[in-house]
């Protein structure tokens, strides 16, 4: 009788266990309010967060040049400690793409992780930065992506984790706990200027998602912000960008014209995964280089985070 009990209280317990985590990691998106609040978008404004977001550096083709890198087919993979994630097409084909999304589902993926069915989105997506991007700004973002073209056809690659992170729904306890809308750093006085490079840097140009390293849950931790990282692809190391890294004694113009040509100071050309993210920059006005530029020089310098995890 005494062990009938005991079982009788375990399945009670294990049942309100489960009854709490399912309530615990519900996927939860923006408000009707939030979303009724939605601009109309504007695409011209639209194609600069589309490089500064980097879109093109996961959802295109690996190599992709010039007007390929419109052509969002998704395929390639990032491989990592918890397994593979593979970017999806994200093209405006209606069957293989996003075509069929409202602007809705769109404004939850990026604030929200949450994807059209309501399901977690992977954090390999960068929701945990885009979630400090400005409700306008997705909007435009939107309303661009409109006018790339279709691609007919499933990215290649599919998405392969191992257990237990390929339970969706766990993702809602990782997101309880790290996803977060604040600022990354606290700057004091910190000018419009460098406001508007904190802006781009930690919102749609997620800076910190590979130059910051992670905890064990994957999480980046603002305690070492842009102090340097190891290589998500698996060589090397990401640099750190704060004023205490190899960086600090470059000036702001040595930054931008980085950024615009994909030389340093010394004439030494841009290599590795960061070819993609300079291409992006220099597409942006030379106002948002600059800001990027003086925000990364304010910055809390860091001493060069361990090679070790």
């Amino acid at each position: 009788m005494l062990v009938l009990r005991i079982l009788g209280w375990l399945a009670v317990l294990g049942l309100v266990a489960g009854a709490g985590f399912w309530v615990l990691t519900m996927p939860r998106g923006l408000s009707a309010e939030t979303l009724a609040a939605m601009p109309p978008g504007d695409a011209a404004r639209g194609e600069s967060i589309f490089w500064v977001g980097g879109c093109a550096s996961c959802h295109a083709a690996a190599g992709a040049k010039e007007n390929d890198r419109l052509k969002l087919g998704g395929g390639r993979v990032l491989a990592t400690e918890f397994g593979n994630f593979a970017p999806p097409n994200i093209s405006p084909d209606p069957e293989h793409g996003i075509g069929n999304w409202t602007a809705a589902d769109f404004a939850n993926s990026m604030l929200k992780g949450i994807g059209p069915g309501g399901e977690h989105l992977y954090p390999a997506f960068p929701y945990a930065s885009y979630t400090r991007m400005e409700l306008g700004d997705v909007a435009d973002l939107w309303a661009y992506m409109q006018t790339l073209p279709p691609i007919p056809e499933t990215a290649a690659a599919q998405t392969d984790l191992r257990f237990p992170f390929n339970i969706r729904r766990g993702v809602g306890l990782w997101k309880l706990a790290f996803l977060d809308d604040s600022p990354a750093v606290t700057i004091a006085d910190a000018s419009p200027e460098v406001l508007r490079g904190q802006y781009l840097s930690e919102g749609p140009g997620h800076c910190g998602e590979c130059h910051t390293p992670r905890n064990f849950a994957g999480a980046v931790d603002t305690s070492r912000w842009l102090a340097g990282a190891p290589n998500p692809e698996g060589k090397g190391r990401i640099p750190n960008i704060t004023p205490g890294g190899p960086v600090g004694d470059w000036s702001l113009a040595d930054m931008v014209y980085f950024y615009q040509t994909g030389f340093d100071p010394d004439f030494d050309a841009v290599g590795g995964s960061m070819v993609d993210v300079q291409e992006n920059l220099a597409m942006l006005p030379d106002d948002d280089l600059h800001a990027i530029a003086a925000y990364l020089a304010a910055v809390p310098p860091q001493a060069s985070a361990p090679a070790a995890r």
